[in-house]
């Protein structure tokens, strides 16, 4: 069976999160081949691995959400190409969102129509004004126009995919992979498994309304886009997955239908930190805290660093590990770099990207200060070491620290407020200042961790999905036909 992962913004140009998941979903079966189709912002990223490919991968795919550029010249720009009446009346449906005639959108893409001809006709002209004159009259036609334009580009960049065949799909998220896998579906007749890390959707809700980029009433157009997006991956999808029960609930209130949600949690393999290096000198007399993270802005260092800091005045023993690369958001590295030399901070480390169970063992806790987290695999990777960890409220953190309903195995760590460098800091010097208590908490956590959360747990749940499908479409070759 070959699976077909589909990925946006990760997998394998960035380390961390979904892109280790990915890694270690395609080396964990070996028994399949891999194809994976890489949803990316533009050509920076062209053939940039920061992986080495498993044998099984056997192809990757780049799809690039920005390809071109609008200039001032191509305003006035009227083009020849006219489309069917089928096809305008699929494309004032999109656009409207009134109804779905998304098969109509795929045959239309796959003629290969040129996306600034599109843009730039009549046809989508007409369809935005329809929209405009029932209910946007508030702002200017071209400011209102050019906003419509600037959020269909990357949608019809995706549409024009070409889709790498294969007997199933699995996307990583909904948004612009969602809408790519169920495009695969619908041409090559084949599974389509949906997997979320985070909820896509709200994460893009919360990112436009923090965003400068977007004012006012353009907010809810974006939002309405991408939820849009969203439904058509919960719609056409076999199976969608989600890490934790809350995320399923959420799943469930955008749409998704009950009975194709199931949960499958994060697992690692606990194995290879069985007998991993301690402390070295340097660190001896030290309550060393870690963060194993990239620096970029959602991993909010920036927080991390202030609370080291306020900690740093209460007790002068400690010491923190920042391990992660730093090259993906270089802008924002700089700025957390110069922070800390502005601070004075001289027991801060950036490491860079390291091999995670040769620098865990010199920790004493982790620390993560995201503002936004799925279900972090640096927190499992803690537990399987035996250490504690101090993270924000986000994602399925508060599950892993303190258990779900029902669970027996106790804290472990402390759950702090979002940007609230105080509580952090706090929560670093309880940890100082209670070794034994902390101590258990790693115990804790492994426990927990061993309960569910292993690579053989995670293999278990996946090998049965993969088989299942995998049984469907030998039995639909047997049959010598396709499933509609």
């Amino acid at each position: 069976m070959t699976v077909c992962m589909v990925a946006e913004g990760c997998y394998p140009y960035v380390v961390g999160g979904v892109s280790s998941w990915i890694d270690s979903m395609i080396r964990t079966f070996p028994e399949y081949d891999f194809k994976v189709v890489a949803v990316l912002s533009d050509r920076s990223y062209r053939g940039k691995f920061a992986y080495e490919l498993p044998e099984n991968l056997v192809s990757v795919t780049e799809v690039y959400l920005n390809d071109s550029d609008f200039t001032q010249a191509t305003r006035n720009h009227r083009n020849r190409l006219r489309l069917s009446s089928k096809e305008k009346s699929a494309l004032n449906a999109l656009v409207s969102g009134d109804d779905d005639r998304w098969d109509d959108i795929f045959e239309l893409f796959k003629r290969k129509v040129s996306v600034n001809d599109l843009l730039m006709g009549e046809d989508f002209f007409n369809a935005v004004k329809r929209i405009y004159m029932k209910g946007s009259t508030d702002a200017v036609f071209t400011d209102f126009l050019w906003t419509m334009r600037s959020m269909y580009l990357p949608l019809f960049f995706a549409l024009e995919t070409e889709l790498p065949e294969a007997d199933m799909y699995h996307c990583a998220a909904t948004g612009y992979s969602g809408v790519i896998g169920a495009m695969a579906k619908y041409f090559y007749h084949c599974p389509l498994l949906v997997s979320e890390h985070g909820i896509y959707t709200r994460e893009r809700e919360e990112e436009i309304i923090r965003a400068d980029w977007v004012k006012g009433g353009y907010k809810d157009i974006w939002i309405r886009q991408f939820r849009k997006m969203s439904q058509l991956a919960y719609d056409r999808a076999d199976l969608i997955t989600s890490l934790y029960g809350y995320a399923r609930q959420l799943q469930l209130e955008l749409g998704a239908p009950v009975d194709k949600t199931v949960v499958t949690p994060n697992g690692i393999d606990e194995s290879k930190y069985v007998s991993i290096p301690g402390k070295p000198d340097e660190d001896r007399g030290f309550t060393v805290f870690g963060a194993i993270l990239r620096i970029a802005p959602i991993k909010d260092v920036v927080t991390l660093i202030r609370a080291f800091s306020l900690a740093k005045r209460k007790r002068y023993d400690i010491k923190l590990y920042i391990c992660g690369p730093w090259d993906e958001e270089a802008e924002y590295a700089r700025s957390v770099f110069d922070m800390v030399k502005d601070m004075g901070l001289s027991d801060v480390v950036f490491t860079g990207r390291v091999n995670t169970p040769n620098y865990i063992g010199r920790m004493d806790c982790l620390v993560l200060t995201s503002i936004s987290e799925g279900q972090p695999l640096t927190i499992l990777e803690g537990f399987a070491a035996k250490k504690p960890c101090i993270a924000t409220d986000v994602g399925d953190c508060r599950g892993l620290i303190y258990g779900e309903a029902g669970d027996r195995h106790g804290r472990a760590g402390i759950i702090t407020h979002i940007m609230h460098a105080e509580e952090t800091a706090d929560a670093m010097v309880t940890i100082h200042d209670n070794r034994e208590a902390a101590e258990q908490m790693g115990e804790n956590g492994y426990e927990r961790l061993m309960d569910g959360f292993r690579l053989d747990d995670m293999k278990a749940r996946y090998a049965g999905i993969y088989g299942r499908f995998a049984d469907d479409i030998r039995e639909r070759r047997e049959n010598g036909g396709n499933r509609d």
